[in-house]
């Protein structure tokens, strides 16, 4: 363990008195005076509540200054809490749920105001006097002395933070009450104001002014945690509502109402300005170690390795040495340590089927107790594992767990030749004793791995596994072993020493689970490292093999020169652009190098042929399932609203059939002019009739897969089917796109700038135009001056043209090809354009068509954000763009609305069916 910088408050030591830890550990007092009883209160949150508890661990760190010392890392004065987050959108959410219930469900909202009214209206009268002055008195009086006792105290910065939540909640209120006024439908007016019994004519407030005010201020304050002050909190508001509400001077949703702006205010200013560390100090620590019985004299904070993965998998570590005995290594889990890494556990736990990471809502007592738990159940299995010999509380927001000094190295910091056979073979065996009892450990990395100075290996980290585990979190364990020890000493001897210990058999079944989701954080982004250093490799190999290639022409060409020969023939130059193919294609096989998933299963199958190799569905809900779901749920309100305002009878019943029997021919156009598109750039000689059926089939691949994402995959892989070599399939699918973007971008500009000289005589262009280039050129500035983002383009650009250029140079050598390929463009471009425009004429009058420079225009943009949008087929993206593009033009809303469903439907939809057709028909005849 290394030491870290002095904490300032840990620095002084000398020597306290203690008890013996025999008894302490059993749960005695210290029977040596006063400061024992201090420790008590410390070690185990006794007293009357946290504000004992707080006053105690105070009062011991003070006792003990000048007793200990101690080396930890100068802690943080703020901690933006997830929790607070979390809060503030359920805060935000109940908001709207009332909102909505207000605006949609009228009825109900009258009848519970008139219940509740007739409810309190029984209230006698003395009564509801009497219960409105103390609650009007009190709900000021109450803040005021809360204060008072935190200043006393010397808590003056959460009074800071409770007053200006309360500014901020008054801010909001006032904004509410405006737009309730104005702009709010008369449903949610009538649900949170009424007559006001003072002022005929007027209505009350919708919010109430100075009661969201105090609900922020207490919230942000941190009554609510201490219990005396919380039942009073509750006690004044509810009275004060009671009050209210008999009076007449307000209803219940803005009661609630109120309540909700107020507490989502105040933990939003708690999340933004952060909320006061509470982490215990170097001093706690100690005090809460004699409580337990320890005399310590130091504690030293252990490194931290990985922070992004240790600050969610792990406790603050302490290397302890007392006055007397060996030392302790302790580790410490508080209310911040448990809240980091909430948002990824959720997720985990909501996208992955039953073996998610443990509940994303943990007490500190259950952490406790699971930890201690798997300590115990790991050494009666048999394995090897610190030894837990003390746990205790540390005041209210933290909990300590005392174990033996294990000391070593963890396996990540020991070198490659220590890594030795016997190590390996000691490493499974503690794993077969914590599977022989059903203990999965859900975290064997590097540093979970300890090897003590007589070569023991020792299983650490034993805080989120879990015991009677089900054979799928097994199997996981195994499979993540697999590529820790494979990182280090690659797949084969991984893989030789886990069969040498569980059998082959064992780690046969594991290969359905080795795959990056089951493995940890920290192995994935080690994964993703070297693929991307592999990736890296393998662009420096091809760009050194064609830098070779043209030194070498270049050079015959001089020799040639030289010895007065003409220029060479045609046959000679494709002589030599084939020979420069093959050197690339030859550099790029020699550099592929396999990922270590794909090495390790290899390995396996070498053992076990008949093992199981198809990856088992571990996700329940696929992130790209999810924003399909959101987007296409957006993109069908969208529609719908616009369509709630049209007659469709009418409308089909007026319809031109005539030009929707056009949108249907241009629609059918556009497969062939793709097929073009796509065989300009193939030099091979490919069926041009199989490559329409392609685009055919791609029209039922795109509705399972971004736009994007979907026609590239099917292309290389139909021209791989159809002879072209794998990497010159992805080449030419690469020059392909590259190729259309270029073309896109200048047809957008051109139309755009012949869109804004439709309607001026001088050839001025539009300053939609002018803005646009005027952002792309920010843009590029922007790029271009921080390093990040220039490094990021240039690698993306090298690894683009490291394979199209190569593929770019045969194209050009065929003329006819290079003009098949851009001509399928731009006919693939006019299809789409005059397919929009037809369905506009099929369901518009004379006076409501556009010019074909807008209709293109419009298709240009919305096919763009169709191709960004991570939805299959652009759904949602594409909708909304071509309907708002149409009427920012000067369509109808009427006409836009149906025309995009038309266009959609005709190019989208229709087509899934024939594509699937295709794609069956392809597939069995071997072309996909």
């Amino acid at each position: 363990m290394k030491q870290q910088g002095v904490h300032p408050e840990d620095a002084e030591s000398t020597s306290g008195a203690s008890s013996r830890p025999d008894t302490a550990r059993a749960g005695g007092k210290d029977p040596e005076g006063a400061a024992a009883g201090e420790e008590e209160q410390i070690g185990k949150g006794s007293g009357t509540g946290p504000e004992a508890g707080e006053t105690a661990g105070r009062d011991a760190e003070e006792a003990y200054a000048d007793e200990v010392e101690g080396d930890e890392p100068l802690l943080p004065a703020r901690v933006h809490r997830p929790s607070d987050l979390v809060r503030v959108l359920v805060g935000v959410l109940g908001i709207v749920l009332l909102l909505a219930v207000a605006a949609f469900a009228h009825g109900t909202t009258s009848g519970l105001e008139q219940d509740i009214n007739k409810g309190t209206g029984q209230a006698p009268d003395v009564f509801s006097k009497i219960a409105g002055l103390v609650s009007s008195i009190a709900i000021l009086l109450v803040p005021v002395a809360f204060a008072i006792e935190r200043l006393i105290k010397r808590d003056g910065l959460r009074i800071a933070d409770g007053v200006l939540a309360a500014v901020l909640a008054h801010g909001v209120t006032l904004a509410t009450d405006l737009w309730v006024a104005r702009a709010a439908p008369e449903s949610i007016r009538d649900a949170l104001t009424q007559p006001s019994p003072g002022d005929v004519g007027s209505l009350t407030d919708p919010v109430h002014g100075y009661l969201a005010p105090v609900i922020a201020y207490m919230t942000a304050v941190g009554m609510s945690r201490r219990p005396r002050w919380r039942a009073v909190l509750w006690a004044v508001l509810v009275l004060y509502a009671f009050s209210m509400l008999v009076t007449g001077y307000t209803t219940p949703f803005s009661i609630l109402l109120t309540l909700l702006i107020g507490w989502a205010v105040a933990y939003g200013t708690l999340y933004a300005v952060g909320s006061p560390n509470v982490r215990p100090t170097g001093r706690t620590l100690m005090a809460g170690l004699r409580h337990v019985g320890f005399r310590p004299v130091s504690a030293a904070r252990e490194e931290v390795a990985d922070a992004q993965e240790t600050a969610t998998d792990r406790g603050r570590r302490y290397f302890v040495t007392l006055e007397d005995g060996p030392p302790l290594d302790v580790t410490v889990v508080d209310r911040e340590q448990q809240a980091q890494g909430f948002f990824y556990r959720a997720w985990r736990n909501l996208t992955l089927r039953g073996f998610a990471t443990r509940s994303s809502l943990q007490s500190l007592r259950q952490a406790l107790e699971q930890e201690a738990l798997l300590a115990y159940a790991a050494i009666a299995a048999g394995a090897n594992a610190p030894k837990l010999i003390a746990t205790s509380e540390l005041g209210p927001d933290a909990v300590m767990l005392v174990y033996e000094h294990t000391g070593g190295r963890t396996l990540d910091s020991l070198a490659d030749d220590e890594i030795t056979d016997d190590l390996l073979r000691d490493t499974w065996l503690q794993v077969k004793a914590l599977q022989s009892r059903r203990i999965a450990h859900r975290r064997l990395v590097g540093d979970a791995i300890l090897v003590d100075r007589s070569g023991k290996v020792i299983i650490t980290d034993l805080r989120i596994g879990e015991i009677a585990a089900n054979s799928l979190l097994l199997r996981m364990d195994i499979s993540q072993l697999l590529v820790t020890v494979g990182l280090r000493v690659g797949a084969e001897r991984a893989v030789a020493s886990a069969v040498g210990v569980l059998g082959p058999d064992a780690v046969a079944d594991c290969l359905p689970m080795l795959q990056p989701i089951a493995l940890s954080r920290s192995t994935r982004a080690t994964l993703r490292r070297l693929a991307r250093e592999r990736a890296e490799r393998e662009r420096e190999a091809v760009l050194e093999a064609s830098r070779l290639s043209k030194q070498a022409r270049s050079e015959e060409a001089a020799a040639d020169a030289g010895n007065g020969s003409d220029k060479p023939d045609k046959k000679t130059v494709r002589a030599q652009a084939r020979a420069e193919k093959r050197a690339l294609d030859e550099a790029l096989d020699d550099a592929r190098e396999e990922d270590l998933l794909t090495l390790i299963r290899h390995e396996v199958l070498r053992i076990r042929p008949q093992a199981p190799v198809e990856p088992a569905r571990l996700e329940r809900v696929r992130p790209r399932t999810l924003i399909s779901f959101i987007a296409g749920a957006i993109g069908a309100y969208f529609l719908l609203t616009q369509l709630t305002h049209i007659e469709v009878g009418p409308l089909v019943a007026n319809a031109q059939w005539g030009w929707v029997a056009a949108a249907v021919l241009f629609s059918a156009a556009s497969y062939f002019a793709a097929a073009m598109a796509l065989l300009g750039f193939v030099p091979e000689r490919v069926p041009f009739r199989r490559t329409v059926a392609a685009q055919v089939a791609g029209s039922f691949v795109k509705i399972v897969a971004p736009a994007a994402v979907g026609g590239v995959a099917l292309n290389t892989r139909f021209l791989q089917r159809a002879g072209v070599r794998p990497g010159l399939a992805v080449a030419s699918v690469g020059a392909s796109q590259l190729f259309g973007l270029g073309c896109h971008i200048l047809m957008l500009l051109a139309f755009g700038y012949l869109t804004g000289t439709e309607k001026t005589p001088s050839l001025s262009p539009s300053r939609t135009v002018i803005a646009g280039l005027l952002t792309v050129a920010v843009l590029v500035l922007v790029v271009t001056s921080v390093p990040f983002l220039r490094k990021f383009v240039v690698t993306r650009v090298r690894s683009l043209f490291a394979g199209v250029v190569p593929r770019m140079l045969d194209v050009l050598q065929r003329p006819q090809k290079l003009i098949t390929g851009i001509g399928g463009m731009l006919l693939l471009t006019a299809c789409f354009v005059m397919c929009l425009d037809a369905s506009i004429r099929a369901f518009g009058s004379e006076g409501t068509s556009l010019s074909i420079a807008s209709v293109a225009v419009v298709f240009l943009a919305g096919n763009a954000l169709g191709s960004a949008a991570p939805t299959p087929g652009g759904v949602g993206a594409v909708e909304a763009t071509l309907t708002v593009g149409l009427i920012a033009v000067g369509l109808p809303s009427e006409v836009a609305a149906p025309a995009v469903l038309l266009f959609r439907l005709l190019t989208l939809w229709l087509p899934v069916l024939p594509g699937w057709l295709a794609f069956n028909h392809l597939s069995r005849k071997g072309a996909l």
